[in-house]
């Protein structure tokens, strides 16, 4: 397997890892995270119900609907994550 450049530096620094887990932790835990989470889980049981074949896709926020995971990372949606992961 091939690592990225943030799995490398997250391997040698486990302090690093650690401050970045507590922050992970902090932000899907505090109430803006839970109620994403929430929201996610009703459109996804509700497509499931549907039956809606969802395996190995995202919800889109921007199409309102379900893409696949590698697409929705790639969008030039100027979000900060999305510029970010292009590089």
């Amino acid at each position: 397997m091939i690592l990225g450049k943030t799995a490398k530096h997250y391997r040698k620094n486990a302090a690093s890892y650690a401050k970045k887990k507590a922050k992970d932790v902090a932000r899907m835990t505090s109430p803006a995270g839970l109620k994403k989470r929430a929201e996610l889980k009703r459109k996804c049981n509700a497509a499931k119900k549907a039956g809606k074949d969802i395996e190995g896709k995202d919800y889109d926020h921007g199409s309102k609907k379900f893409i696949s995971a590698a697409k929705n990372r790639g969008k030039r949606s100027g979000t900060r994550g999305d510029s970010n992961a292009r590089g």
